[in-house]
């Protein structure tokens, strides 16, 4: 096993490829998207060449580029994670202009390829993560995220120009997104798979598949996709082939109202579906979990490694929505207090 870091886009710079590197840290999954318009409490202070998202930022000469970036901090890249809305709102929509930005995707994928990109990790929502709360859930009042439904109206329909919960078209005028059934949302995602799978295979690529956050039935009078157990495996069954995989986010697995988290790590594991792991910690279930630190949850994660290691797993583990401790780099000292807890529990596996 391998422990890595996630970066969001304007953390992709040498000060955090430093602070990657003095956790002992080997990996990087990168994000290109630009979340920090819609969550301002992602950004720093930190320079950054990257700015604004770009189409010219899919491309195989900056895939290559964030390589040779890491390398200088002997650090590798594991995975993109997720596609930039602008790509493919279409795709989840089914919308016009979905063959247009399917062909847009496979460039992407054929360009990771040729760059030495692993792994692509994405989320097949409508809707995106969306629901959540921010407020003091984790130990000693650490701030975290939680989901409480009797809080939200579960069936706010999404605004015209909106997909996973981000603005794609600020002129799509009044209105709002029509309802997404469980038939139609599993086949925009078959129809996506036999796509895209045959160009990732033959780019070198894996495809690795978040599951729904929050893992309920529906949102937004859109349904939700992988939001249990078996429908994981029913995403496999879709498309048998070894670069469709999981991007196994065990905070998501755990909140899920059925299945047990033990069974299905190592069962995935054992058949090699696992692109990369969300190694992250809840308390609670759908409808009401809380995100809190990797030592206090209903995980044993201990536990989790073990089972990794049995079934061979030589894959990449990052740190996820960690609490942020009362400090001046709450950030920081959160991923920190995270990859040393992982380094532990790997050591002593």
């Amino acid at each position: 096993m391998k422990i890595g870091l996630g970066l969001y886009r304007q953390m992709l710079n040498d000060r955090h490829y430093a602070f990657a590197q003095q956790l002992g840290v080997t990996h990087v999954v990168a994000h290109l998207e630009d979340y920090f318009s819609a969550n301002p409490q992602l950004a720093d202070d930190s320079d950054s060449s990257w700015g604004k998202a770009q189409d010219d930022d899919w491309t195989e000469d900056t895939f290559r580029k964030l390589i040779d970036d890491l390398a200088r901090f002997d650090l590798k890249l594991a995975a993109i994670e997720n596609f930039a809305v602008k790509h493919w709102h279409d795709v989840l929509l089914d919308g016009p202009r979905r063959d247009e930005q399917m062909a847009h995707l496979k460039r992407i994928i054929r360009a990771a390829g040729a760059a030495g990109v692993p792994c692509f990790g994405y989320n097949f929502s409508a809707v995106g993560v969306w629901g959540w709360t921010r407020g003091p859930y984790a130990r000693g009042g650490a701030m975290s995220v939680g989901f409480d439904i009797t809080r939200i109206d579960p069936d706010e329909p999404m605004p015209k120009g909106m997909a996973w919960n981000m603005i794609y078209d600020d002129d799509a005028g009044p209105g709002t997104e029509g309802p997404i059934s469980r038939d139609q949302i599993w086949d925009r995602y078959a129809r996506f798979l036999d796509e895209i799978i045959p160009v990732a295979e033959e780019a070198g690529v894996i495809l690795a598949a978040h599951p729904d956050d929050p893992p309920v039935k529906a949102l937004r009078l859109t349904a939700k996709l992988i939001n249990s157990h078996d429908a994981y495996r029913q995403a496999f069954a879709l498309n048998p082939s070894p670069n469709n995989r999981a991007e196994l986010c065990l905070g998501c697995l755990q909140e899920m109202a059925e299945g047990d988290i033990y069974e299905t790590v190592a069962d995935f594991a054992r058949c090699n579906r696992i692109g990369y792991i969300h190694f992250r910690n809840v308390r609670g279930q759908v409808p009401n979990y809380h995100e809190v630190f990797i030592d206090e949850g209903d995980i044993d994660m201990a536990r989790i490694v073990r089972i990794l290691k049995d079934n061979d797993y030589q894959g990449v583990l990052i740190p996820d929505h960690t609490p942020e401790l009362e400090c001046d780099a709450p950030w920081h000292a959160g991923k920190a207090f995270a990859v040393g807890y992982m380094k532990a529990l790997v050591a002593q596996a």
